[in-house]
């Protein structure tokens, strides 16, 4: 399945010796073999991504734009392959893969118009004769560290804004889906751009993330991943000033008010909270439901999950698939258990379907009667969890929507523009949503606050991350 790609580095797909298997979380049987980076191999990358980075900025923007522009094109065409590889990899509907491809592609069009328009200014001095240039340029080298819940959208992410700027990048994606960064990365080859400006590379922590990390001409490195690895990329990045981007986990709150819409609030909740099996770092985890819509929302919530089908994502009726691993699916039990060992109580789901004897799978649960000290509510439970509980008034909610170190989005369903005004003020949150859970697009800054992260992605902010700014004082 990986034969015709490998490494990448310098321009060209290269093979290793090493391999590691891909398990498909549907079947538990191995996909095919990942090539596994040896530290020397890692160090090719590097010295290919500085070695492009003169050719890269020499470009100038309207030549980056128009080779990302062909990526994009060379994206669209190769849709369908990389759909089914998404399915293949995570076990996501196949509907779900191409929604997510084309959120990819998305962001090399947008990054490519914003090549245009990196601009700089001038300012007055207070020499006479004199004026200060401000301009902003390529921070130079950089590391990609990507997460295997969404294998296509989080490389774009990283990929199409550093390159806009004019930086050279080594990949490495996760291990677990690697297939589908490799065909993207293969699309790049259509915008003809420098040799070594794009490397992938796939391996363990030592022969891979540490050369990337010890070596100082990596000016930036960006992650998306867990909490606790982005806290020990920061402290790594420390030894050699690297700037970092960190989209880390969430726990996001999701606040239905006594005015919302309900039956637009269902529909639109299980749709996101069931999505890519509750795998998604900005899907509701705390539902707050005011006391008088509570009974209402819970039957109306269960009535609309009972209807998911699960199964293999290549299916076209399935509405959920299995969650990435055995270790994921061993936690999501645990985590279940736990909440009803404390009191709460399984609506529905809470249990691996008995009609599906192989996967990684595990019904879509609903937890009534949750309390905000249970695990399932005080830490992101990355699983298909729906908990559920009741408040009373505004100001309570709020605060107990607050209670977490995390900040990365949060939601609320109201029909009051002032309820709205005074919850986006109040949520600690990098994002949040009104009637909505669309917060992923390319024109849109993403990301989080507190344990959640720095930085952004997307929008005119995630080029931003991927440039110095230089100031010159010309006097004449």
């Amino acid at each position: 399945m990986y034969e015709q790609y490998g490494l990448f580095i310098s321009g060209r797909w290269t093979s290793s010796s090493r391999t590691a298997d891909v398990i498909s979380p549907v079947t538990e049987q191995p996909l095919g073999q990942v090539p596994l980076a040896s530290r020397e191999d890692t160090l090719a990358a590097l010295d290919a991504a500085h070695n492009a980075l003169p050719a890269l900025r020499a470009m100038g923007g309207y030549a980056r734009a128009e080779a990302l522009h062909k990526v994009a094109d060379e994206m669209v065409r190769r849709s369908d392959e990389a759909a089914r590889m998404i399915c293949a990899e995570t076990g996501k509907p196949i509907a779900q893969a191409g929604r997510e491809w084309v959120l990819a592609y998305e962001q090399f069009r947008w990054c490519a118009e914003e090549a245009r328009r990196i601009y700089g200014r001038i300012i007055d001095s207070r020499v006479p004769g004199g004026r200060f240039e401000v301009t902003r340029e390529a921070v130079g080298v950089v590391g990609a560290f990507s997460a295997w819940n969404f294998p296509a959208a989080l490389p774009a992410r990283k990929l199409a804004p550093a390159l806009a700027a004019g930086c050279a990048v080594v990949l490495r994606p996760s291990s677990q889906t690697p297939g589908v960064a490799m065909i993207m990365v293969d699309c790049l080859r259509a915008g003809q751009l420098p040799e070594g400006a794009v490397n992938l590379v796939t391996g363990s922590t030592a022969d891979t993330y540490a050369p990337i990390m010890a070596d100082p001409r990596v000016r930036k490195v960006s992650l998306t991943g867990s909490t606790r690895i982005g806290q020990q990329m920061i402290r790594d990045a420390a030894a050699t000033v690297k700037k970092v981007s960190m989209e880390l986990g969430g726990n996001a709150p999701l606040i239905i008010y006594p005015d919302a819409d309900l039956e637009n609030a269902l529909d639109l909740t299980v749709a996101t909270k069931f999505a890519n099996c509750g795998q998604v770092c900005v899907t509701p985890d705390r539902i707050f439901v005011h006391d008088s819509l509570y009974d209402a929302f819970v039957e109306g919530f269960v009535s609309r999950t009972r209807k998911i089908k699960l199964g293999d994502g290549f299916e076209a009726d399935t509405g959920m698939g299995p969650l990435i691993n055995a270790s994921r699916l061993d936690e999501v039990q645990s985590v279940v258990a736990a909440a009803v060992q404390a009191g709460a109580r399984i609506a529905l789901g809470g249990q691996r379907p008995a009609h599906l004897e192989r996967g990684y799978f595990f019904e879509p649960t609903v937890l009534v009667d949750v309390r905000d000290d249970m695990q399932v509510f005080a830490e992101e439970n990355f699983g298909p969890i729906a908990a559920i509980t009741r408040f009373t008034t505004e100001d309570e909610v709020l605060a107990r929507a607050n209670a977490s170190t995390m900040g990365l989005s949060a939601y609320a369903f109201t029909r009051s523009p002032d309820v709205a005004r005074r919850t986006v003020a109040a949520l600690k949150a990098g994002m949040v949503g009104i009637n909505s859970f669309a917060m992923a697009a390319a024109e849109a800054p993403f990301g989080g606050t507190h344990y959640s992260g720095m930085g952004r992605e997307g929008g005119t902010e995630g080029i931003n991350d991927y440039l110095d700014t230089k100031l010159a004082q010309l006097v004449f």
